[in-house]
């Protein structure tokens, strides 16, 4: 059986965006995105809610030349970004939305509601890993039993409000498996979902 793994950016009081909706306060160095892709290996499967669909979803056809990458971003990023980008590319997405019309990615699907049975029908076939992006569907899926793994990136930062990395109303013991620390002061919690 594949696990369902919850992994997210959060600053150091829970949040994953603050009170105006921004994140820009989590852009991973090369050292964060390196760390990212190497939990990103092991997933076959990305599920999202409509808005992480359509952030993530820049990845289908942003250019991975590494040329024009250096136009944009640090040289010391490009590698990781080209690195995510296949990652991201050959995986399978499923989107839950009520409002989305239809999706504009290769290997998409479109579910209308979060259905827990079939989420568990997947874990019990699917070859590889599945992602659950975005907080509120995270907290479905969690509320439902079916995360078996959190990595919670903490970034040093205290935004004071915003939206939650964690959800309300949902209690799980939680087992610590793994810490790391980065240069940037960001901690990597690795912890499994006890049931």
């Amino acid at each position: 059986m594949s696990k369902l793994i919850y992994a997210i950016n959060a600053s150091l009081d829970g949040y994953i965006e603050d009170e105006r909706g921004s994140f820009d306060w989590s852009r991973p160095d090369h050292e964060l995105l390196a760390a990212v892709n190497g939990l990103e290996r092991s997933i076959g499967t990305y599920l999202y809610g409509r808005r992480m669909y359509e952030s993530m979803a820049v990845w289908e056809t942003m250019s991975i030349d590494a040329d024009q990458l250096r136009e944009q971003f640090e040289p010391g990023v490009v590698a990781p970004l080209q690195d995510f980008a296949q990652l991201w590319r050959v995986a399978e997405k499923v989107v839950y939305s009520r409002t989305l019309e239809t999706v504009t990615t290769v290997r998409t699907r479109l579910e209308r509601e979060f259905d827990a049975g079939a989420v568990h029908r997947l874990k019990e076939t699917s070859a590889a890993d599945i992602t659950v992006g975005g907080a509120e569907l995270a907290s479905h899926a969690m509320a439902a039993g079916l995360v078996d793994e959190c990595h919670l990136f903490l970034h040093p930062i205290i935004v004071g409000g915003g939206k939650r990395a964690l959800p309300d109303g949902v209690r799980a013991r939680v087992r610590l498996l793994d810490e790391q620390r980065f240069e940037s002061g960001v901690v990597h919690l690795h912890y499994s979902v006890e049931t």
